[in-house]
């Protein structure tokens, strides 16, 4: 299968891009009333429709639409679904040198599938604007969001029991990327940071054994939850995972190997992976192996390049630092992005949209040079 044709692909991009000035501008006259919600959206979709063209022009075979449609990576998809609700969770979340806004998202009632959520909408524009021979590329937070960060604590006022609620999770999402396939989506990736919590946890608990049990629990439950939402979707539909340390600002919430988690992402039946590898916060590529032995047709998008820093990376490191991984996972399943996206949340990272263009075109550039079939 060539690079054209199968993704994601030799070079990839994660998802979320820097606004533009003229967004920004938009969204603090919205802000201030000082805009109409229409001419706002027409504003946001001509935004997008420049970046769109941008990533394509660049080659990229998938585009997204930098997220400009929503104000975190999480919380606005989380928030469209039945039986959750928006409050303040009084505290920021515990990024390095840096706080964040405090909204959360807590049950309401039963989880369930909205056939109105608002992203819907976003997609079919996305999908509307993307050019021929290239995929509109969809993301959304992983399930796992859902049983974190106190987001589940009141699940027993709704559920007989803890499964009970993971099985609504789990179809409340099935039902919700059916819907996005049959509006045209064949490319979608679920953004995941409990994994690199559950790092965390597990790594701080190994000399805690009842504490340890309980997350490794929740490591059993994560591959439950993610391969019971994927069951029965069709065929022709890829979806991916990115699994991220948290990115807020440039800042981070999580460090650690993969060693710790690799047999569980073994488990997993998601067609690729996007792992961040762009410091040594991230550990060693020997975990690979693992996941690689239990899934052999798996694509490892390889985060080398970071997006949390305008500098850009010397090609002949990262090129050897993907011969490196490729001692564990063959080079014809390995492909290249930057380690996360460069706006998880509506503040963006410390990178101007300039420099971000030239970290993409550096993944662009360097895949070429490494895979014959990356055109």
């Amino acid at each position: 299968m060539t690079q054209s044709s199968q993704a994601p692909f030799r070079y990839d991009l994660v998802g979320s891009l820097k606004r533009s000035q003229a967004l920004k501008d938009a969204e603090a006259k919205l802000f201030e009333r000082k805009l109409a919600l229409a001419d706002f959206v027409a504003i946001q979709r001509e935004e997008t429709k420049k970046i769109v063209q941008k990533q394509a022009d660049l080659g990229f075979h998938a585009v997204t639409d930098g997220e400009f449609n929503r104000s975190w990576w999480h919380l606005d998809f989380l928030w469209g679904l039945g039986g959750t609700e928006r409050y303040d969770y009084q505290q920021s979340y515990k990024f390095k040198n840096s706080k964040t806004r405090t909204d959360n998202v807590r049950l309401s009632g039963k989880i369930s599938y909205n056939p109105t959520h608002p992203f819907f909408t976003s997609f079919q524009y996305l999908n509307s604007i993307t050019p021929d021979g290239v995929l509109a590329k969809q993301t959304i937070p992983s399930p796992t969001l859902l049983f974190r960060d106190n987001r589940s604590d009141n699940w027993s006022q709704y559920y007989d029991s803890w499964d009970e609620y993971l099985t609504a999770v789990a179809t409340t999402y099935h039902q919700t990327i059916q819907h996005f396939y049959d509006l045209g989506c064949r490319y979608l990736q679920q953004d995941d940071t409990t994994w690199a919590f559950l790092i965390s946890k597990l790594n701080a608990s190994k000399d805690q054994p009842k504490e340890h049990a309980k997350y490794v629990k929740l490591c059993e439950d994560a591959v439950k939850l993610i391969n019971q939402e994927l069951a029965g979707l069709p065929d022709d539909l890829t979806i991916t995972t990115h699994i991220c340390r948290g990115n807020f600002k440039s800042t981070y919430l999580f460090s650690g190997s993969y060693d710790v988690i690799a047999k569980y992402l073994g488990q997993l039946n998601y067609d690729g992976f996007f792992l961040e590898y762009d410091n040594q916060r991230s550990g060693g590529f020997e975990p690979l192996q693992a996941i690689y032995n239990n899934r052999p047709n798996i694509r490892i998008v390889l985060g080398l390049i970071t997006s949390k820093f305008p500098e850009l990376e010397k090609p002949a490191e990262i090129k050897a630092r993907i011969k490196e991984a490729s001692q564990y996972v063959p080079l014809t399943q390995l492909a290249l992005s930057t380690q996360c996206g460069f706006a998880s949340t509506e503040e963006g990272n410390k990178v101007s949209e300039e420099e971000q263009w030239k970290k993409l075109a550096l993944v662009r550039d360097i895949a070429r040079d490494v895979w014959d079939d990356a055109n």
